[in-house]
């Protein structure tokens, strides 16, 4: 078994080679890797609400321990980024997260944190990669958890207090629980679950929570990612309690979905700018913004409105973070909706993203469909779109190689004006609209995007897309 680390993390088929051996031979490595790479200090282990997770970070937990590491383990199911602020806050050597994030059921994952709280950048990956592959079964050291407790090197942790108390330095929470908003907020059976409710108790506001009870499962969904075609239940809940707003997020809530007061899907491509466009007119904040080779170009636009420099990166937030760290980045962000923000961590947080979106609301007095007009008005409007497409591992190369021998003169009747190879491909057409395609980084699909100035153009390019690679 070869144990490969993504966009983020080490994810795996529950019991076809994401098992306990496997797990203990991932914990061995990064224990090992850690003596050379890692500061001194304990570890926080985490975990989502897939199935076994709590059982997986308890293996990953003993193998720490059995390696003279201290562990902080998570007493209940708890968001990536509530774990990687407890890294952060508290000065700890790094964290584990056991999750697959927004991958369907049968997937579950291993994510590791710096002690930034951010994804180990890709150098650093590729040698914890080659740590563990140069390790076998019996060479795994494993100390059980009461024999941990009671030499000291494991202990409970409550993730929750230093999360909230964060929370309330970034946002501000009095004015939220005092704007009388109806929200209806949708955790999809994940660890975001319980976050909102109790932030914005208290005072006017209202939180109708739905899918907030553990299933692994994820009935009713594809995947536990807040997308469209996943959120027709948060549709129609925004629409039965005439609420301003929904906002769902992903299995471990470092992402975020945005449906309007009509019941609209606000993409991320939207949602990011919007955010971006806030910091930037309303709080007269200023400072670099990072963004993925897939968000929009909208962003470039804000960055010469504002005169602010705008950094693109690979997909991917171990790309992100370190831009972010070395710029003192204002926000950073993706495709997929994960946004970033300076003074927090430099890494995905949809749960204080979600808290961000309520305070533009609550500071502008707009509505979701508001901003957006907003936005336009500032940017001029731009549409986007996206298809994932599965695809036999098989014919990985031969979609591979014809993408790379693509070099159309012309897409969606706009002339191509230069090919990038950075991530994948990307096709930049006049005008700055553009194509890209690239293989997700944690399961076998084909990632199709666009951006034009209108929804025909747009779809005219995602046909283009398939053509090329010879899918769908």
């Amino acid at each position: 078994m070869t144990i490969r680390f993504g966009t983020d993390g080490w994810r795996g088929i529950i019991g076809e080679d994401f098992t306990f051996a496997n797990v203990r031979l991932a914990s061995q490595g990064l224990a090992l890797w850690a003596r050379r790479h890692a500061p001194q200090g304990p570890w926080v282990v985490g975990y989502d609400c897939r199935f076994a997770s709590e059982d997986f970070a308890d293996a990953c937990a003993e193998v720490l321990t059995g390696n003279d590491l201290p562990v902080l383990l998570c007493n209940r199911p708890t968001p990536t980024p509530v774990v990687a602020w407890n890294v952060r806050a508290r000065g700890c050597a790094g964290g584990v997260v056991i999750t697959a994030s927004h991958n369907p059921a049968r997937w579950n994952g291993f994510k590791v944190r710096t002690p930034y709280g951010a994804s180990i950048p890709p150098e650093q990956v590729a040698s914890l990669e080659e740590t563990i592959q140069g390790l076998t079964p019996h060479e795994v050291r494993r100390l059980p958890k009461g024999v941990a407790r009671e030499r000291g090197l494991l202990h409970p942790l409550d993730p929750i207090p230093l999360y909230d108390q964060q929370v309330g330095r970034m946002v501000d929470l009095p004015l939220l629980r005092a704007a009388g908003f109806t929200l209806v907020v949708d955790p999809m059976h994940g660890a975001g679950a319980g976050y909102l409710p109790r932030l914005l108790e208290g005072g006017a506001t209202r939180v109708v929570e739905i899918r907030g009870e553990r299933n692994p499962l994820f009935p009713g969904m594809d995947n536990p990612e807040p997308i469209a075609s996943n959120l027709e239940p948060l549709v129609a809940a925004v629409r039965r309690h005439g609420a301003p707003v929904g906002l769902a997020f992903d299995g471990d809530a470092d992402r975020l979905g945005v449906v309007d007061e009509k019941g609209n899907f606000l993409t991320p491509l939207q949602v990011f700018p919007i955010l971006a466009l806030f910091l930037l007119e309303v709080q007269g904040a200023r400072g670099p913004l990072v963004k993925t080779i897939t968000s929009s170009r909208m962003l470039l636009r804000l960055g010469e409105r504002y005169g602010v420099p705008v950094y693109e990166t690979p997909v991917g937030f171990k790309f992100v973070a370190p831009l972010m760290l070395r710029h003192n980045a204002l926000m950073g962000g993706e495709e997929s909706g994960g946004y970033a923000f300076r003074g927090h961590l430099p890494e995905r947080d949809g749960i204080l993203s979600a808290l961000f979106f309520l305070e533009v609301m609550a500071r502008t007095g707009k509505t979701p469909s508001e901003l957006l007009a907003w936005l336009y008005r500032v940017v001029g409007p731009h549409f986007y779109a996206r298809r994932d497409i599965p695809f036999p591992p098989e014919r990985r190369d031969a979609i591979r190689r014809g993408l790379d021998a693509a070099s159309p003169d012309r897409l969606a009747g706009l002339p191509v004006l230069r090919k990038e190879t950075v991530d994948g491909w990307r096709w930049v057409l006049e005008e700055g609209w553009w194509l890209a395609v690239r293989f997700s980084g944690t399961e076998p699909l084909l990632r199709i995007y666009a951006e034009a100035d209108a929804p025909h153009r747009v779809e005219a390019l995602l046909d283009a897309g398939r053509d090329l690679a010879g899918v769908g």
